[in-house]
């Protein structure tokens, strides 16, 4: 027998609850997870607004985020940056550090390997 589909009707008109990061206009929500307890993948949906610092953020995990609306400046502990564009698909691999900002804001999708509530 075949399992069924999910599916989550405009997702991205999900409200985002703040990281809670002082100084920092960073949200994010979970929208879905995976059912294997083994390997775990989440889904969902992260914004970063114009702030008065950065997000900085060490992947304890590993995450693929494509950029869905606005823009956003993504760099790493290499140096790398990005003016990330929407279409722009990352990898943050585990143990990286990505330090995140925007100009105005930024909407990315996710799916890291991790539990629900992990970030």
């Amino acid at each position: 027998m075949s399992a069924a589909m999910t599916f989550y009707p405009q997702a991205i008109n999900t409200e985002l609850p703040s990281m809670e990061v002082q100084g920092v206009n960073a949200f994010l929500k979970d929208v879905s997870v995976s059912e294997d307890a083994e390997k775990t993948i989440v889904s969902g949906f992260y914004r970063m607004e114009k702030s008065d610092k950065p997000l900085v953020y060490t992947y304890t995990y590993h995450e693929m985020k494509i950029i869905v609306e606005g823009e956003m400046i993504i760099s790493d502990g290499t140096g790398k940056e990005v003016h990330a564009k929407v279409g722009d698909v990352f990898y943050f691999p585990k143990g990286s550090v990505i330090t995140f900002q925007s100009p105005s804001y930024g909407v990315g999708f996710f799916c890291g390997q991790r539990k629900e509530g992990e970030a």
